[in-house]
């Protein structure tokens, strides 16, 4: 079926001038015209036009962002990572050519499986001499530790395929150890049918959903006789550059995602450090590269590892998927090797071939490669970034030069293989399509006897139109992959036997120590952005009404909540400090390095606000599609706006009116949607804290001190304001301010969620719900701590504590005491908390040591 060559419509595309910028095969256009299983997507396409089209990939840009979908390039969640690039264009197969390069795929995993098992095992191919041992031993891969351990079937392959000048697809390079991007291809599907919803029912595609229940029911099958394994997804951390498909996986099947800091092996056995306790992992699915999976015995640099695994691995405790040592399989010298070894184990031909392969390891092939280096493209068999592909073409005569002496001095180190010019597809550009270069990593799942595939995967095209780069780290946009289907296919569930599967998610609840951690300290870090930002915002509101320029004790009052500010947030030297009461004549710049820089001993909001992003991410895959746009919103937002040149008092009261409503939403989101398990108790936990401790701080820094009645009326106005209590006091005690009337409300009052009181009773109650093993009906240290906090504070009488002190001009001496008794028993619980349930090494500190602050601070200011 043909397209008009010109356009369709006035709204549609120039095919012509797009056939004019072929250079090579095109897997959209042939002899003129649109190819047959095109034609549908592309009659769509035109419906909609360019215009739609070019609205449409704003939308997705938006719905990615959103959904948090990154590749971490830089390795760092702190900085940006790179947003995630789908082109609205799919790349299209008919099932029948669909069905011969799934049985290729089919018979290559099948290959590189039985290779596998033979290096580890008996190493035939080396004796019959179809495989050189220096090729093998020499690169690196091969992990000798993994010796003669008995075998088990790769679990997961993936290819790089790329159409050759002959038409047919050829294997350029092969993913046996943790293959990345079966995540990213399922996201890429969900963005598009929400995109295009219309061209995807149209189009009868291939759905994805059977790949990943194949996937789990292989997992479940890996644990033998075991009815119900404990399964875990093993990620080496934030850091990572794949963090988000981890977190992506672990949540939509369902398993949780750990760190080698949350595992330990104890007696041949991987447990889990859980709040509950230690708890037995039966799989382990991986995406922690072979050598670092191991420090005890692989000797890796890198994060995630666990010590003592392969003893695990080998004494059968624990089965790893993808078996350890596979990485041997991902080395560029077996391509030359792999026809002959099909035939070996097969008695046939290699289905999908790979690019003309040349092992320097052979004396006529490294002449060969030495002789024509401009020609070929010199991979290394050590695949890591740190040797990475040379195209010999871009290299200068001395580069060259250095590269022929590393060959000839390490051959065995070294291949060439042909520069394929692989097929373009069509990409929207613009409100346009272009030809770009593509390459498609197609993605197995071991299924009974053999592999199946994944009716699609992960495409990949280049970013300039001339080039052959498609890696994502050097800005490559990714295409859903559409295979279309003969007929129309059902939906299907992972949750497919609900007896069996019930029983066991009750069991996968439990809480890590390190995700129970982080989520502790969210509950902290929002609140102590809430609150920092809360009193910032009533400080603005003076500054902007005149208490920078009006009377006397309006100035005082300003002064002092200023003084405020930097306790809470630990800014010193700030407004207290050297040189304080010269900012306190000009206070927007110190007020600007708050919100923005923070000082050497305290945090910024914005630093607060980056502490919560990187806790939350740590955890992504615990948080709703709502929740985590929340608070990339908020990190996006905070970070733009530190760009902004001369920003005003009034920007940043619009801004923290923004802040404060996310922050709002996100607290209620939370409290409304989460199940009210461990980790719930945890979050709201660290908020109670926080929320006691900002309380404790505000008060001590305004209503301590005893100063003029008028003074003291504006101060006790702004922390009722700053603390959401003043609509409250204005229509339960309708008359003039007084202290002992704020006082009970803030500290006494069981029914005000803003009170000290109620922040203790929630503890009370959140503390004894925790999991933990008593002596008989024994309280725990940390609940002991609260109730006779808890206790005393019921106590009190809040006139006698506003009337008690020093004089008329010193300070209320038992309320600064019975404050600091509170804070020192926030502090003890939270730090006894710490040693009881987060057992693994790296803890979250408190931002600000109020101590620290009152011991610097509190002569100065008074």
């Amino acid at each position: 079926m043909s397209l008009d060559n010109r356009r369709s419509a006035e709204t549609g595309f120039d095919l012509q001038t797009y056939a004019a910028q072929l250079t090579a095969n095109d897997e959209m256009w042939a002899g003129g015209q649109v190819r047959p299983h095109w034609a549908q997507l592309m009659q769509g396409l035109d419906r909609l036009g360019p215009g739609s089209l070019a609205r449409q990939r704003l939308e997705g840009r938006r719905l990615l962002r959103e959904n948090g979908v990154t590749y971490n390039v830089y390795g760092d969640p702190q900085t940006p990572s790179r947003p995630w690039e789908l082109d609205l264009i799919p790349l299209v197969f008919d099932h029948v050519e669909w069905a011969r390069i799934e049985k290729g795929l089919i018979q290559r995993a099948q290959l590189l499986d039985h290779v596998l098992a033979d290096l580890y095992g008996p190493r035939r191919l080396i004796s019959a001499g179809l495989l050189p041992p220096e090729l093998i031993y020499g690169s690196g891969a091969f992990l000798l530790p993994c010796d003669q351990i008995p075998h088990r079937r790769m679990l997961l392959y993936a290819a790089d395929l790329a159409r050759g000048p002959d038409g047919r697809m050829w294997v350029l390079s092969d993913r046996t150890q943790s293959p990345l991007g079966a995540g990213y291809a399922l996201e890429n599907r969900t963005a598009l049918r929400r995109l295009l919803p219309q061209l995807t029912h149209e189009c009868q595609i291939r759905r994805l959903s059977f790949f990943f229940q194949r996937l789990r029911d292989q997992l479940h099958t890996s644990a033998g006789s075991k009815d119900q394994p404990r399964i875990a997804l093993l990620t080496p951390g934030p850091r990572d550059e794949a963090y988000f498909e981890h977190a992506y996986l672990a949540s939509y099947l369902g398993y949780p995602l750990v760190q080698g800091g949350d595992l330990t092996v104890r007696d041949g056995c991987v447990w889990l450090k859980s709040i509950e306790g230690l708890r037995r992992v039966d799989i382990l699915l991986r995406r922690v590269e072979d050598r670092n999976c191991d420090p005890l015995e692989l000797r890796g640099d890198g994060p995630g590892g666990v010590a003592g695994l392969l003893e695990a691995v080998r004494q059968a405790n624990v089965v790893v998927a993808n078996p350890l040592g596979s990485s041997a399989l991902e080395n560029a010298g077996l391509a030359p090797f792999l026809p002959r070894i099909a035939r070996h184990f097969f008695g046939e031909e290699l289905q999908l071939p790979s690019g003309a392969t040349w092992w320097c390891g052979h004396d006529s092939a490294r002449r060969y490669v030495l002789d024509h280096l401009e020609e070929l493209v010199i991979k290394n068999t050590r695949r890591s970034a740190a040797h990475p592909s040379m195209l010999g073409a871009n290299l200068s005569n001395d580069e060259k030069a250095a590269l022929r002496r590393r060959i000839e001095a390490a051959p065995h180190l070294y291949v060439g293989q042909e520069r394929v010019s692989f097929s373009t597809a069509p990409t929207l550009v613009e409100d346009r399509l272009e030809p770009r270069h593509a390459i498609l990593r197609a993605f197995l799942v071991a299924h009974d006897d053999g592999y199946a595939a994944m009716p699609g995967g992960l495409t990949r095209v280049a970013p300039d139109r001339d080039s052959f780069v498609v890696a994502t780290q050097a800005g490559g946009i990714s295409k859903d992959t559409w295979v279309l289907a003969e007929e129309p296919e059902r939906s299907i569930s992972l949750w497919l036997s609900p007896g069996a599967e019930l029983e066991m998610h009750a069991d996968e609840g439990i809480l890590s120590s390190r995700a129970g951690e982080n989520l502790f300290w969210v509950g902290r870090y929002a609140e102590r952005a809430e609150g920092v930002a809360r009193l910032l915002r009533v400080v603005l509101e003076r500054l902007g009404t005149g208490g920078e320029s009006g009377d006397e004790t309006g100035v005082a009052c300003l002064h002092q909540l200023l003084r405020a500010v930097t306790r809470l947030t630990g800014t010193l030297p700030g407004f207290v400090g050297r040189g304080g009461k010269q900012r306190l004549l000009h206070p927007w710049h110190e007020l600007r390095a708050v919100v923005f820089t923070g000082s050497d001993k305290g945090s910024s909001l914005l630093t607060t606000l980056q502490a919560l992003q990187g806790a939350s991410y740590a955890i992504r895959d615990r948080w709703s599609t709502d929740a985590w746009r929340i608070i990339d919103d908020i990190q996006e937002h905070w970070t733009s706006i530190q760009a902004v040149p001369n920003l005003s008092p009034v920007r940043a009261q619009d801004d923290l009116d923004l802040l404060l409503t996310d922050l709002l939403a996100l607290s209620g989101l939370n409290k409304e949607s989460m199940t009210r398990e461990t980790g719930w108790l945890l979050l709201d936990i660290g908020r109670r804290i926080e929320r006691g401790l900002l309380l404790i701080d505000l008060l001590r820094s305004t209503l301590v001190r005893r100063t003029n009645l008028i003074e003291e009326h504006l101060l006790q106005e702004a922390v009722l304001l700053a603390k959401q209590s003043l609509i409250t006091y204005r229509r339960r005690y309708r008359s003039y301010l007084q202290l002992g009337s704020v006082l009970e409300l803030l500290l006494v009052d069981e029914t005000n969620p803003r009170s000290l009181v109620y922040q203790f009773g929630q503890l009370q109650e959140h503390l004894a719900a925790l999991p933990r093993t008593r002596r008989g009906t024994r309280l725990s240290e940390e609940e002991r701590l609260v109730l006779a906090a808890h206790t005393r504070l019921r106590l009190i009488d809040p006139v006698a504590l506003a009337e008690g002190g020093e004089g008329l001009t010193g300070r209320r001496r038992d309320l600064d005491q019975l404050l600091e008794s509170m804070r020192q028993a926030l502090m003890a619980a939270s730090e006894t908390l710490t040693r009881t349930y987060f057992s693994h090494a790296q803890v979250s500190s408190q931002l600000v040591s109020s101590s620290l602050v009152y011991g610097n601070a509190m002569e100065e200011s008074l």
